[in-house]
C-alpha cells in the first residue's frame, strides 16, 4: 500500500481542522472512461510518481474515487476542493454533476452536500478535457510538440494540485482578505460569509505566541470590513514596528489569525490564517519595502521536479529549495510560465522569500484567449493575495500571446486591461505589464527587462545610465510599444545568463542561451555577468535565468535533482557583490 502523498493541509493561509485528504490512489483511464488503471493523486499522468507516466497527447483522462467519509465529517455540509485540474473539468459526484471549471492552474471548489446519497459512502468521478494543440489555452512550458525541446517541456494533464474535503456547518466563513494598513500600523480584513443572516466574527491576533488583539465584529450582510490598530496593544508598544514587527526576508515576522463564526454562543467555524506587516510601494522611480529602497536579488524558478513535473514531490521540495535559493545569497524568485502550489509561499512567508507571481501565457491572441487569461489570472491573484512574500504581479512575459503588440490597438489595450485588473483586484503591489528584453511595454508599474548576452563588458556598456538604457533594443522590437514611453520606472534586469554548462549525458542535448566548458568557466561568466548588473547605477534588481536544469535547458545554478554545479557559497559571495 503506498503512503499518501502530499498530505499536509493544502491551504496553510486559510486552514480548518476538520478535513480530509483524497491524495492517494484514484481509478483513471485515459480516453475513455473505463477506469482500468490506478493513479496516485496529485500527479499528473505524464509523472513516474503517478504510477502511470505516459508522455503522449492525451485529450481526455477521466479518475474516480469511493470516499468513505470519517464519522466526524458526517453531520456537516462538505466542500470538495481541487487545488489544479489541467485543463478543462467537469467533477460528478454520486452521479450528478457538482462543478465545471475551465482553467490547469487555479483553484475551484463545491459544496456537494445536496449530491449525497449517503454521507457514509459516495462516488467522486472526475472527467478532464486537454489539447494539447490550443494555441489560445494559458498553458506556459507545456509544449505542444511530442518531445520537449529549448525551453520548452513536458505537458501535464489532469489533477497535479491536492484534492481534499472540509466539513462545515451551512454558515461559515467563504474567504478573508487580509490587507496590511502599514502606514496606519493596522490591518483590514475583508471578509465574506456563505450567508447573510447575522452572526458574529470573532478576530484574535498573536504574534510570536502571544495573544495581542481579540476583537468581536457584529455581521449583519455576507460581506464586511473592519480593521484593527497594531500600536495599541500593550504587548506591542515597546517592539521597535521597523525591525520586531515587519515582515522581511530577513526577518519574516508573521501575524497568527483565528476567526471565529459564532451564532447565539454557539462556535459554527474556526479558520487559522496569518498576515505579515510589510508593504511594498514604488515612489519617485524606487522600489521600496516598508518604505525603504530594497534592491531585488531574484533567480527565475520553473517549479519542475524530474519524477513528478509540476508538482512537487513532496512538501520537504518546497522548503529545500527555500533554503538553497537563500543559501546562494538571493533574495527572492520570480515564479515562471507557473501559478504555484500554495504550499510553496506559505514557505516563502514563514522562511523569507520574495515572489514574483505569474501566469503560464497562451502563444496566440484572440477574444477567446484573452477572456480565458482573464478569468485564470484573477483567481490567481485572489487565491494568493493574502500572502506577504509576493511583491510583484507578472500577467504577461515576453509577449507570448500578445506578439503584434507593438502596433496593435487590441493586444495593447489587452495588456493594459490586465495591468488594471490586476490593480483593481490588489492595488497593493506593482505589476509589470509585458515582461521581457525585446518585449514592448505598455506602462506598468517596474520597468523590467531581459538581456541574454554572453559578453560582460557589454552587459556593463548597456547599464551604465539610464540614456544608455533607454536606447536598448537586445532583440528585434523597442523597449515600448508604439504610443508608449518611459515614465520614470524602476529598471530590473528580470532575465540574464542562462549559462549552459552540463557533464556526461546530460551534456548531449543541452541548451542554454551561452555556454560554459567547466565549472571554472561557469563561475567566471555568473561573476563577469552579475557583477556587471550589480554595479550599474540605475538598476534596482535582477533576476538569473535559472535555478535549476529543467528538460533539455542546462542553464540552471542547481541540476534538475539540485545538486550544486559550483558552491552555494561561491554563488552567495558574487551576489553580495
Amino acid at each position: 500500500m503506498h503512503t499518501v502523498a502530499r498530505s499536509e493541509f493544502p491551504r496553510p493561509d486559510f486552514e480548518r481542522e476538520n478535513w480530509l485528504s483524497l491524495n492517494g490512489e484514484w481509478q483513471f483511464s485515459i480516453d475513455s472512461p473505463v477506469f482500468d488503471r490506478v493513479i496516485r493523486v496529485p500527479f499528473a499522468c505524464e509523472t513516474r510518481l503517478s504510477g502511470i507516466e505516459e508522455r503522449g497527447f492525451h485529450d481526455r483522462v477521466y479518475y474516480r474515487r469511493t470516499v468513505e467519509l470519517p464519522e466526524r465529517m458526517r453531520e456537516h455540509n462538505l466542500l470538495l476542493h481541487f487545488g489544479a485540474v489541467d485543463y478543462s473539468c467537469r467533477v460528478f459526484v454520486d452521479g450528478r454533476l457538482a462543478v465545471a471549471h475551465m482553467g490547469g492552474q487555479t483553484p475551484f471548489s463545491a459544496d456537494i452536500t445536496p449530491l449525497l446519497r449517503s454521507k457514509e459512502r459516495f462516488v467522486i468521478e472526475v472527467e478532464v478535457e486537454d489539447d494539447p494543440f490550443d494555441l489560445e489555452m494559458p498553458r506556459g512550458k507545456q509544449y505542444w510538440k511530442e518531445k520537449p525541446g529549448g525551453i520548452f517541456y513536458d505537458r501535464t494533464t489532469g489533477i497535479w494540485q491536492s484534492v481534499w474535503l472540509e466539513a462545515v456547518e451551512p454558515l461559515y466563513l467563504k474567504n478573508c482578505i487580509i490587507t496590511p494598513l502599514f502606514d496606519r500600523r493596522a490591518v483590514r480584513f475583508d471578509y465574506t460569509l456563505s450567508q447573510g443572516t447575522g452572526c458574529t466574527l470573532e478576530t484574535v491576533i498573536t504574534f510570536d505566541r502571544r495573544e495581542v488583539v481579540r476583537l468581536s465584529h457584529d455581521v449583519s450582510g455576507q460581506t464586511g470590513s473592519f480593521a484593527i490598530p497594531l500600536d495599541s496593544p500593550d504587548t506591542l508598544k515597546q517592539c521597535d514596528f521597523f525591525e520586531e514587527l515587519c515582515w522581511t526576508p530577513e526577518r519574516p515576522r508573521l501575524f497568527d489569525v483565528l476567526f471565529t463564526v459564532k451564532r447565539e454562543g454557539e462556535t459554527l467555524d474556526r479558520v487559522r490564517s496569518y498576515f505579515g506587516m510589510r508593504k511594498v510601494s514604488v515612489e519617485d522611480g524606487v522600489f521600496l519595502l516598508n518604505n525603504r529602497p530594497y534592491y531585488q536579488k531574484l533567480v527565475l524558478d520553473q517549479g519542475y521536479w524530474p519524477d513528478s513535473l509540476l508538482t512537487a514531490p513532496d512538501d520537504e521540495a518546497f522548503i529545500k529549495d527555500i533554503q538553497l535559493i537563500k543559501q546562494m545569497g538571493f533574495n527572492g524568485v520570480r515564479k515562471h510560465q507557473k501559478v504555484e502550489d500554495p504550499r510553496f509561499l506559505y514557505h516563502a512567508d514563514r522562511m523569507g522569500l520574495l515572489v514574483w507571481g505569474e501566469i503560464g501565457s497562451a502563444y496566440v491572441y484572440s477574444p477567446n484567449a484573452a477572456c480565458r487569461l482573464y478569468r485564470e489570472w484573477q483567481e490567481a491573484v485572489l487565491r494568493d493575495i493574502n500572502h506577504p512574500c509576493i511583491v510583484a504581479w507578472t500577467p504577461l512575459n515576453e509577449s507570448w500571446g500578445v506578439p503584434a503588440i507593438h502596433t496593435d490597438p487590441a493586444q495593447q489595450a489587452h495588456c493594459q486591461a490586465l495591468y488594471h485588473l490586476t490593480r483593481s483586484l490588489d492595488p497593493t503591489r506593482p505589476v509589470i505589464c509585458n515582461d521581457g528584453w525585446e518585449h514592448e511595454h505598455t506602462g506598468g508599474d517596474l520597468l523590467t527587462l531581459h538581456d541574454y548576452t554572453a559578453d560582460a563588458e557589454l552587459l556593463a556598456a548597456r547599464y551604465r545610465d539610464m540614456e544608455q538604457i533607454l536606447k536598448l533594443h537586445p532583440g528585434k522590437h523597442s523597449l515600448y510599444a508604439r504610443g508608449f514611453s518611459y515614465r520614470g520606472e524602476p529598471v530590473l534586469v528580470s532575465e540574464y545568463g542562462g549559462i549552459k554548462y552540463a557533464a556526461g549525458p546530460a551534456a548531449d542535448n543541452a541548451w542554454g542561451y551561452c555556454e560554459a566548458a567547466d565549472a571554472k568557466a561557469f563561475e567566471d561568466k555568473y561573476r563577469a555577468l552579475t557583477s556587471a548588473l550589480l554595479n550599474a547605477p540605475d538598476v534596482q534588481g535582477y533576476c538569473y535565468t535559472q535555478l535549476t536544469d529543467v528538460g533539455t535547458e542546462t542553464n540552471g545554478l542547481l541540476t534538475q535533482t539540485r545538486e550544486a554545479k559550483i558552491p552555494l557559497e561561491t554563488i552567495r559571495r558574487i551576489n553580495r557583490g
